[in-house]
């Protein structure tokens, strides 16, 4: 079956929040491609994410554990895989403070199955690396976290077609790519270690390495245990909205299809070796977002507009809390020509619409359901 195929990629973790986007995008983009999505299926790897591509010929799916290093160096070589976008990982910060050693186990481990089972497979063809490539997929938070040096806002330095009205930085220092690592919680501590055995398989073996490192991700398909889907399905029911502390910690916000189309860029153009940084030039004190949530989501549930502002709670703050995140991407955008394409007001206006048009959705996912669709999908088959 690959003989007809142009190039055989592996997404794994494509049944998750990012990871769908990623591989519906490369799906529709490139029929000459086979995309091989790899998943386990925990909690947050959701199949109906993907049901609108689900039986293309150039899809493949198969249930599998990325920390299982036999199954996936057999899966490289039944399907001669020459790319591999790593997406799977534990990503739920206060799951990580709960629960350090599964964060470890498939953030690190995981990633070194694939590391070594990509250099097994690799060496032992004719060509070895040529023309195979790991792109590793990991988050600004293992950068630490910046000082709010400005509370009230300051322009921000970079400009961009998705600038919108709210075109503020909290500081003057932002992550830039050759910054050095500082995780706080045992979430960033993961991904930290997995991105140098990334650039350690590189300096050791020579194998083709891309990492990138995203601002927080917000759109269609997101399990609602994060910040944006869950506020929404909460003001739809009229639940409390929890804040932590006084909700004044800063984030840089990116509408999910546009890392993807940054994720298809560096895949393809991005320079072995080399790391990137990609954010959406937007930050948002959390409180704000919040406040931007219920003023559109009541707007587009045709209740007074701020109706539910009362719904806000405050609660104690996280541990180990980091203030403010404000990712650089302008490395990526000058050598690689990419930017965001909406303005933040935009994206919010097209996720809160998603999430109320697609309740079945969310329902079956805050029910616990939509874990039986792999049984019903694939037992058939």
């Amino acid at each position: 079956m690959e003989q007809q195929f142009k190039r055989n990629i592996m997404i794994t973790g494509g049944a998750g929040f990012i990871g769908s986007h990623v591989v519906r995008l490369f799906v529709n983009k490139y029929p000459d491609y086979h995309i091989i999505n790899v998943d386990k299926l925990t909690y947050a790897g959701n199949l109906a994410n993907l049901k609108d591509i689900e039986n293309q010929p150039n899809y493949t799916f198969v249930k599998a554990d990325i920390c299982d290093f036999d199954t996936m160096r057999q899966l490289m070589e039944q399907h001669h895989i020459d790319g591999i976008i790593h997406l799977a990982a534990e990503s739920h910060v206060d799951r990580s403070i709960r629960d350090p050693f599964t964060f470890a186990h498939t953030n690190v481990m995981g990633t070194l199955s694939l590391l070594q089972a990509a250099k097994t497979t690799w060496e032992a063809l004719p060509e070895g690396y040529e023309g195979k490539r790991f792109y590793h997929i990991s988050t600004d938070e293992v950068y630490g976290a910046l000082e709010l040096t400005d509370p009230e806002g300051i322009e921000s330095p970079f400009t961009t077609k998705a600038s919108s009205e709210h075109h503020h930085a909290y500081g003057s220092k932002f992550f830039t790519e050759d910054l050095k690592y500082q995780p706080h919680s045992p979430y960033s501590a993961s991904k930290a270690s997995s991105d140098h055995f990334v650039r350690a398989f590189h300096d050791t073996y020579g194998m083709p390495t891309i990492v990138t490192n995203c601002s927080n991700n917000y759109g269609p398909y997101q399990f609602p245990e994060k910040l944006i889907p869950l506020f929404i399905n909460n003001i739809r029911h009229r639940k409390p909205l929890p804040v932590y502390g006084e909700g004044l910690n800063v984030r840089d916000w990116l509408y999910v299809v546009d890392h993807a189309r940054a994720i298809d860029l560096i895949f393809h153009e991005g320079k072995v070796a080399d790391t990137y940084n990609i954010g959406g030039f937007n930050e948002w004190k959390n409180i704000d977002i919040v406040k931007v949530l219920i003023n559109t989501t009541d707007r587009l549930l045709g209740r007074a507009e701020g109706e539910d502002m009362n719904l806000i709670t405050h609660v104690t703050d996280r541990k180990g809390h980091d203030m403010r995140y404000a990712i650089d991407s302008r490395k990526l955008q000058r050598e690689l020509g990419w930017e965001p394409s909406l303005q933040f007001e935009e994206g919010i206006e097209k996720t809160v619409r998603w999430y109320l048009d697609n309740q079945d959705w969310l329902d079956n996912v805050t029910s616990g359901n939509y874990q039986r669709y792999y049984e019903e999908m694939y037992s058939k088959r």
